[in-house]
Protein backbone atom coordinates (compact mmCIF):
# COMPACT_ATOMS: atom_id res chain seq x y z
CA UNK A 1 0.00 0.00 0.00
CA UNK A 2 1.30 3.18 -0.85
CA UNK A 3 0.57 4.88 2.21
CA UNK A 4 3.21 2.77 3.91
CA UNK A 5 5.84 3.64 1.99
CA UNK A 6 5.23 7.50 2.36
CA UNK A 7 5.23 6.78 5.96
CA UNK A 8 9.05 5.49 5.87
CA UNK A 9 10.11 8.21 3.38
CA UNK A 10 8.68 10.63 6.29
CA UNK A 11 10.43 9.24 8.55
CA UNK A 12 13.33 9.35 6.62
CA UNK A 13 12.88 12.72 5.56
CA UNK A 14 12.51 13.72 8.99
CA UNK A 15 15.71 12.60 10.17
CA UNK A 16 17.57 14.23 7.35
CA UNK A 17 15.90 17.73 8.11
CA UNK A 18 17.11 17.21 11.85
CA UNK A 19 20.95 17.10 10.32
CA UNK A 20 20.81 19.72 7.75
CA UNK A 21 20.21 22.26 10.31
CA UNK A 22 19.66 23.04 14.00
CA UNK A 23 16.44 24.91 14.53
CA UNK A 24 18.81 27.94 16.53
CA UNK A 25 20.88 28.09 12.92
CA UNK A 26 17.69 28.51 10.81
CA UNK A 27 16.06 31.90 9.23
CA UNK A 28 13.28 32.93 11.55
CA UNK A 29 9.82 32.01 9.81
CA UNK A 30 6.84 34.19 9.10
CA UNK A 31 3.80 32.86 7.61
CA UNK A 32 0.62 34.40 6.59
CA UNK A 33 -2.72 33.67 6.17
CA UNK A 34 -4.18 34.58 2.81
CA UNK A 35 -7.70 34.79 2.17
CA UNK A 36 -8.32 32.99 -1.02
CA UNK A 37 -12.45 32.66 -1.33
CA UNK A 38 -14.90 30.61 0.08
CA UNK A 39 -17.15 27.92 -0.83
CA UNK A 40 -20.69 27.44 0.11
CA UNK A 41 -21.73 23.95 -0.08
CA UNK A 42 -25.62 23.36 -0.21
CA UNK A 43 -25.41 19.70 -0.48
CA UNK A 44 -22.71 18.76 2.42
CA UNK A 45 -23.09 14.81 1.49
CA UNK A 46 -20.55 14.83 -1.23
CA UNK A 47 -18.16 15.35 1.52
CA UNK A 48 -18.59 12.03 3.37
CA UNK A 49 -19.01 8.20 1.12
CA UNK A 50 -21.01 6.87 3.98
CA UNK A 51 -23.90 9.58 3.75
CA UNK A 52 -23.14 11.41 7.08
CA UNK A 53 -24.44 14.81 5.84
CA UNK A 54 -27.54 14.06 3.91
CA UNK A 55 -29.29 17.56 4.23
CA UNK A 56 -27.18 19.37 5.65
CA UNK A 57 -25.37 22.41 4.37
CA UNK A 58 -22.12 24.56 5.37
CA UNK A 59 -19.59 27.80 4.20
CA UNK A 60 -16.35 26.70 4.02
CA UNK A 61 -13.03 29.36 4.29
CA UNK A 62 -10.39 29.00 1.14
CA UNK A 63 -7.10 29.35 2.55
CA UNK A 64 -3.62 29.70 1.34
CA UNK A 65 -1.02 30.91 2.75
CA UNK A 66 2.45 32.60 2.44
CA UNK A 67 5.96 31.73 3.85
CA UNK A 68 9.14 33.07 4.40
CA UNK A 69 12.23 31.90 5.32
CA UNK A 70 14.63 34.41 5.14
CA UNK A 71 14.83 35.98 1.68
CA UNK A 72 12.97 33.26 0.40
CA UNK A 73 9.14 32.67 0.36
CA UNK A 74 6.82 29.77 -1.00
CA UNK A 75 3.29 30.41 -1.51
CA UNK A 76 1.28 27.20 -0.39
CA UNK A 77 -1.85 26.59 -2.43
CA UNK A 78 -3.49 29.41 -4.63
CA UNK A 79 -7.02 29.08 -4.19
CA UNK A 80 -9.89 30.10 -6.42
CA UNK A 81 -9.62 31.57 -9.96
CA UNK A 82 -8.68 35.09 -9.39
CA UNK A 83 -10.97 36.42 -12.44
CA UNK A 84 -13.68 35.61 -10.64
CA UNK A 85 -12.65 38.14 -7.88
CA UNK A 86 -15.69 40.90 -6.68
CA UNK A 87 -18.20 37.99 -7.69
CA UNK A 88 -20.34 34.40 -6.76
CA UNK A 89 -19.62 32.20 -9.35
CA UNK A 90 -20.15 28.34 -9.52
CA UNK A 91 -17.81 25.34 -9.00
CA UNK A 92 -20.23 22.55 -9.55
CA UNK A 93 -23.00 22.39 -7.11
CA UNK A 94 -21.34 24.92 -4.81
CA UNK A 95 -20.84 28.80 -4.86
CA UNK A 96 -17.68 30.13 -4.71
CA UNK A 97 -17.34 33.73 -3.35
CA UNK A 98 -13.67 35.16 -4.50
CA UNK A 99 -12.73 38.95 -2.62
CA UNK A 100 -9.73 39.32 -3.57
CA UNK A 101 -7.11 38.53 -6.07
CA UNK A 102 -3.75 36.78 -4.03
CA UNK A 103 -1.41 39.04 -5.96
CA UNK A 104 -3.59 42.35 -4.38
CA UNK A 105 -2.92 40.86 -1.05
CA UNK A 106 0.99 40.53 -1.23
CA UNK A 107 1.00 43.70 -2.26
CA UNK A 108 -0.06 44.71 1.21
CA UNK A 109 2.94 43.65 2.40
CA UNK A 110 5.23 44.61 0.22
CA UNK A 111 5.66 41.50 -1.80
CA UNK A 112 5.60 41.14 -5.93
CA UNK A 113 4.40 37.76 -7.82
CA UNK A 114 8.49 37.84 -9.24
CA UNK A 115 9.88 37.34 -5.28
CA UNK A 116 7.95 34.12 -4.97
CA UNK A 117 10.79 31.20 -4.98
CA UNK A 118 7.85 28.32 -4.60
CA UNK A 119 4.72 28.47 -5.20
CA UNK A 120 3.29 24.78 -3.54
CA UNK A 121 0.39 23.11 -4.48
CA UNK A 122 -1.32 20.75 -2.17
CA UNK A 123 -3.68 18.59 -4.81
CA UNK A 124 -4.99 19.66 -8.43
CA UNK A 125 -8.61 20.69 -7.69
CA UNK A 126 -9.35 24.09 -9.07
CA UNK A 127 -9.72 25.84 -5.75
CA UNK A 128 -5.91 25.37 -4.63
CA UNK A 129 -4.54 25.85 -7.58
CA UNK A 130 -7.39 28.97 -9.25
CA UNK A 131 -4.55 31.75 -9.57
CA UNK A 132 -1.05 30.02 -9.73
CA UNK A 133 -0.29 31.31 -13.10
CA UNK A 134 0.12 34.46 -11.15
CA UNK A 135 3.34 33.30 -10.14
CA UNK A 136 5.05 32.45 -13.59
CA UNK A 137 8.72 32.39 -12.35
CA UNK A 138 8.10 30.54 -9.62
CA UNK A 139 9.39 26.86 -8.92
CA UNK A 140 5.90 24.45 -8.92
CA UNK A 141 5.70 21.63 -6.37
CA UNK A 142 3.12 19.47 -6.85
CA UNK A 143 2.43 15.90 -6.60
CA UNK A 144 3.41 14.25 -9.32
CA UNK A 145 0.59 12.22 -9.95
CA UNK A 146 -1.30 15.32 -10.01
CA UNK A 147 1.28 17.22 -12.37
CA UNK A 148 0.67 14.92 -15.03
CA UNK A 149 -3.25 14.33 -14.47
CA UNK A 150 -3.51 18.23 -14.39
CA UNK A 151 -1.63 18.74 -17.60
CA UNK A 152 -3.78 16.40 -19.45
CA UNK A 153 -7.01 17.72 -18.03
CA UNK A 154 -9.61 20.89 -18.45
CA UNK A 155 -7.43 22.86 -15.84
CA UNK A 156 -4.34 22.53 -17.51
CA UNK A 157 -4.71 26.41 -17.91
CA UNK A 158 -4.24 26.73 -14.09
CA UNK A 159 -0.53 25.57 -14.57
CA UNK A 160 0.27 27.00 -17.60
CA UNK A 161 3.67 28.57 -17.57
CA UNK A 162 4.48 24.76 -15.89
CA UNK A 163 2.78 22.43 -18.56
CA UNK A 164 4.00 24.47 -21.43
CA UNK A 165 7.81 23.81 -20.37
CA UNK A 166 8.78 27.57 -19.58
CA UNK A 167 8.24 27.11 -16.18
CA UNK A 168 10.51 25.40 -13.57
CA UNK A 169 8.86 22.49 -11.85
CA UNK A 170 9.52 19.64 -9.85
CA UNK A 171 6.86 16.70 -9.62
CA UNK A 172 7.20 15.35 -6.06
CA UNK A 173 6.75 11.56 -4.99
CA UNK A 174 7.83 11.56 -1.68
CA UNK A 175 8.09 13.99 1.57
CA UNK A 176 10.04 17.04 0.08
CA UNK A 177 11.72 19.58 2.59
CA UNK A 178 11.17 23.23 0.55
CA UNK A 179 13.96 25.09 2.12
CA UNK A 180 16.78 22.39 2.61
CA UNK A 181 16.87 23.01 6.35
CA UNK A 182 14.36 21.08 7.90
CA UNK A 183 11.74 24.27 8.60
CA UNK A 184 9.12 23.23 6.10
CA UNK A 185 8.50 19.81 4.66
CA UNK A 186 6.11 18.87 2.06
CA UNK A 187 4.22 16.07 3.50
CA UNK A 188 2.82 13.08 0.83
CA UNK A 189 -0.86 12.36 1.77
CA UNK A 190 -2.22 10.53 -1.15
CA UNK A 191 -5.91 9.57 -1.13
CA UNK A 192 -7.64 12.80 -1.60
CA UNK A 193 -6.10 13.23 -5.13
CA UNK A 194 -3.48 10.36 -5.98
CA UNK A 195 -0.34 13.37 -5.69
CA UNK A 196 -2.18 15.29 -2.60
CA UNK A 197 -0.06 16.75 0.10
CA UNK A 198 -0.33 18.78 3.56
CA UNK A 199 2.38 21.41 4.36
CA UNK A 200 4.54 21.44 8.09
CA UNK A 201 6.02 24.44 9.15
CA UNK A 202 8.14 24.78 12.38
CA UNK A 203 7.33 27.98 13.42
CA UNK A 204 9.25 29.52 16.47
CA UNK A 205 6.15 29.31 18.28
CA UNK A 206 5.46 26.20 17.51
CA UNK A 207 5.00 23.23 14.68
CA UNK A 208 1.98 23.87 12.33
CA UNK A 209 0.44 21.55 10.13
CA UNK A 210 -1.62 22.44 7.18
CA UNK A 211 -3.83 20.10 6.13
CA UNK A 212 -4.56 20.81 2.27
CA UNK A 213 -8.11 18.97 1.90
CA UNK A 214 -7.03 15.59 4.06
CA UNK A 215 -9.86 16.98 5.84
CA UNK A 216 -12.33 19.72 5.14
CA UNK A 217 -14.06 20.83 8.23
CA UNK A 218 -13.51 19.67 11.86
CA UNK A 219 -16.55 17.35 12.11
CA UNK A 220 -15.25 15.51 8.97
CA UNK A 221 -11.47 15.46 11.28
CA UNK A 222 -13.43 14.05 14.18
CA UNK A 223 -15.14 10.90 12.35
CA UNK A 224 -12.40 10.18 10.02
CA UNK A 225 -14.56 11.14 7.10
CA UNK A 226 -13.40 10.29 3.27
CA UNK A 227 -15.43 12.18 0.79
CA UNK A 228 -16.95 10.89 -1.76
CA UNK A 229 -15.00 11.97 -4.44
CA UNK A 230 -11.70 11.06 -3.24
CA UNK A 231 -9.42 8.94 -5.57
CA UNK A 232 -8.57 6.47 -3.03
CA UNK A 233 -10.40 5.18 0.35
CA UNK A 234 -7.68 3.07 1.86
CA UNK A 235 -5.14 5.62 0.75
CA UNK A 236 -7.22 8.26 2.63
CA UNK A 237 -7.36 6.84 5.92
CA UNK A 238 -3.53 5.83 5.68
CA UNK A 239 -3.11 9.49 5.16
CA UNK A 240 -5.52 10.42 8.00
CA UNK A 241 -3.07 8.12 10.69
CA UNK A 242 -0.24 9.61 9.25
CA UNK A 243 -1.30 12.95 9.32
CA UNK A 244 -2.77 12.21 13.08
CA UNK A 245 0.96 10.76 13.97
CA UNK A 246 2.37 13.63 13.11
CA UNK A 247 -0.03 16.05 14.50
CA UNK A 248 0.38 14.41 17.94
CA UNK A 249 4.16 13.40 18.32
CA UNK A 250 4.93 17.33 17.36
CA UNK A 251 2.22 18.59 19.01
CA UNK A 252 1.72 20.54 16.32
CA UNK A 253 -1.35 22.86 15.54
CA UNK A 254 -3.39 21.83 13.24
CA UNK A 255 -4.46 23.77 10.27
CA UNK A 256 -7.88 22.64 8.37
CA UNK A 257 -8.02 24.86 5.84
CA UNK A 258 -11.24 25.47 4.59
CA UNK A 259 -12.50 25.33 8.39
CA UNK A 260 -13.03 28.85 9.09
CA UNK A 261 -12.35 28.48 13.18
CA UNK A 262 -8.93 26.48 12.02
CA UNK A 263 -7.83 29.38 10.23
CA UNK A 264 -9.04 31.85 12.80
CA UNK A 265 -6.43 30.00 15.04
CA UNK A 266 -3.81 32.84 13.30
CA UNK A 267 -2.95 35.90 13.09
CA UNK A 268 -5.16 37.86 10.60
CA UNK A 269 -3.74 39.17 8.05
CA UNK A 270 -1.50 41.61 7.29
CA UNK A 271 -0.43 39.87 10.51
CA UNK A 272 2.35 37.34 10.02
CA UNK A 273 2.77 33.81 12.54
CA UNK A 274 6.10 33.40 13.57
Amino acid sequence: MRWLKTLSAGVAAFALSGMQAAPSTRPALSMWRLDCGSIQVGDLNVFSDTFAYVGKSKTLTNSCYLIRNGDRLLLWDTGLPGENAGQNSSLGSMTVVVRRRIVDQLAEIGVRPAQVNFVGISHNHQDHIGQAADFPQATLLIGAEDFEATKAGQNANRIAPWASGAGKVEPIRRDHDVFGDGSVTILDMPGHTPGHQALLVRLRSGPVLLSGDQFHFTENRRSRGVPSFNADRSDTLGSHDRFEAIASALKAKVIIQHEPTDVAKLPAFPRAAQ
